[in-house]
């Protein structure tokens, strides 16, 4: 079982930056690609990065390249996504989840590829 708690959510006003983190407890996340996705109201969740397991290829997806950055402390047991220059239209609550089959060295970006999701925080930008 892993168990993923992310965390550094909250409010900003549109051009400002957060950082939000993924802590696992359980596994270790070095074994595992991972992915964050986020969910808006009335929206279907979607993949907004995407990291392998070791950290050596990574996907962001086009509605947030050049602004977010994904990136792993497979020492500390943490995943991160710096996103910076937010826009209102990245409101919505953000999730960190593990894919626990994938061994080939990729990323995962597919919804259904995840295994274990955390529960989710909060990221509002204001214009």
């Amino acid at each position: 079982q892993v168990q993923l708690v992310e965390s550094g959510g909250g409010l900003v006003q549109a051009g400002g930056s957060l950082r939000l983190s993924c802590a696992a407890s359980g596994r270790t996340l070095s074994s595992y690609a991972m992915g964050w996705f986020r969910q808006a109201p009335g929206k279907e969740r979607e993949n907004v990065a995407a990291i392998s397991r070791f950290g050596s290829k990574a996907y962001v997806a086009d509605s947030a390249k050049g602004r977010f950055t994904i990136s792993r402390d497979n020492a500390k047991n943490t995943v991160s996504l710096q996103m910076n220059d937010l826009k209102p239209e990245d409101t919505a609550v953000y999730y960190c989840a593990a894919d626990v089959t994938n061994y080939s060295g990729r990323y995962s970006v597919g919804i259904y590829d995840y295994d274990y999701w955390g529960q989710g925080t909060q990221v509002t930008v204001s214009s």
